[in-house]
């Protein structure tokens, strides 16, 4: 998927193309001054004006449509043919401009067949096609410089804020609250002396070293992740009585593919938090996680009470939309949904395997 360029871009764009192409021309006019005393220096003009409006339709489509739609989508042998018919017709064209439009105003001399003109291969590539490859080339090269150069100035920007975004999904990670219910709930069985305590103070312990040590890697595999989730849920679950909390999970893993960390478990966290954690009524809590050698599909969904209002703007579900475009640019879905008091959340991601 292209990105749209903002008005900004388009801007530079504008102004780049100006400079570029009234810098060419006067250079191409200087080069032919010489020939002013001998009195060809208008019919050379008026070439050269010819052939440089060509260069600039040339030099556009060729990069705008045919780079842009084919060669970034690595479609090598649609590009090179599409270029070819491309170059042939542009330089078909601009020698018709010229013979039947432009020669006229300047001689008499008779007019090139149209036949002459769409078959004569060696005088089209010699005349015009290698004008027209000229000027494109240099234009085509400043703009892949030009793009490589704001595509790493995105890219530092991106990594500083995915660095501000890991210490913010630290600490929402982090929750006093859970941590303080958690350790209650722990209190509480060692009290009972329930068998329950080691199990939670080992999955309490697990959970923190999920978090302060591969939270801060750039890749998990799936199965880390759940099993991460796993220990949280039965922490949580520790609060609520089984009428108060329903859980159902269908897990298929098929393919050992790895996401970013915290991903899933963040919606986990929103998913009891404004869930069950706000409601006195039973709170179903449903997920679904499937990979395989293409995708990895994580779907979370909670039910919440009527009047309650959801956290679907919520600052959480916002670092997790930027964080997927940090890792995967445009090839991921993301999408939010609250329908008949269920909120639903689905990550659709290509497979990644570490």
């Amino acid at each position: 998927m292209m990105k749209t360029p903002s008005g900004t871009q388009i801007r530079q764009t504008l102004y780049f193309q100006l400079f570029f192409w009234t810098a060419l021309f006067l250079f191409g006019t200087a080069r032919m001054y010489g020939e002013y005393e001998s009195g060809t220096f208008k019919e050379m003009m008026i070439y050269n004006f010819c052939h440089w409006i060509f260069q600039i339709a040339g030099a556009n489509f060729i990069y705008f449509v045919l780079i842009r739609r084919f060669f970034d989508q690595k479609r090598y042998a649609e590009f090179s043919l599409y270029l070819m018919i491309s170059l042939y017709l542009i330089s078909v064209i601009n020698r018709f401009f010229l013979v039947y439009i432009a020669e006229p105003l300047f001689t008499n001399e008779e007019k090139d067949s149209v036949y002459s003109i769409f078959t004569d291969i060696p005088y089209l590539l010699l005349h015009y096609t290698f004008t027209i490859i000229s000027g494109a080339f240099i234009f085509i090269s400043i703009m892949f410089f030009i793009r490589y150069k704001d595509e790493k100035e995105r890219t530092i920007k991106l990594q500083k804020e995915k660095t501000e975004l890991e210490l913010q999904s630290l600490k929402s990670q982090l929750n006093p609250h859970f941590l303080f219910n958690t350790l209650n709930n722990i209190y509480s069985l060692s009290i009972t002396h329930s068998d329950k305590t080691s199990q939670s103070i080992s999955q309490l312990s697990d959970i923190l070293d999920y978090i302060l040590y591969k939270g801060q890697k750039k890749w998990v595999s799936v199965s880390d992740e759940l099993a991460i989730i796993e220990h949280y849920i039965a922490l949580e679950s520790l609060r609520y009585h089984d009428e108060r909390l329903k859980i159902q999970k269908n897990i298929r893993l098929n393919s050992p593919n790895t996401i970013p960390p915290l991903l899933y478990l963040t919606l986990v966290e929103n998913a009891f938090k404004h869930g069950v954690g706000k409601s006195s009524e039973t709170t179903e809590i449903k997920i679904y996680m499937e990979t395989n050698s293409q995708y990895s599909v994580f779907t979370i969904e909670n039910t919440f009470s009527g009047h309650q209002t959801t956290n679907e703007k919520g600052i959480g579900l916002q670092n997790i939309q930027r964080q997927l475009q940090y890792h995967y640019h445009e090839h991921f879905t993301f999408s939010i949904s609250q329908e008949n008091n269920i909120f639903k959340v689905e990550i659709t991601t290509p497979s990644h395997d570490d």
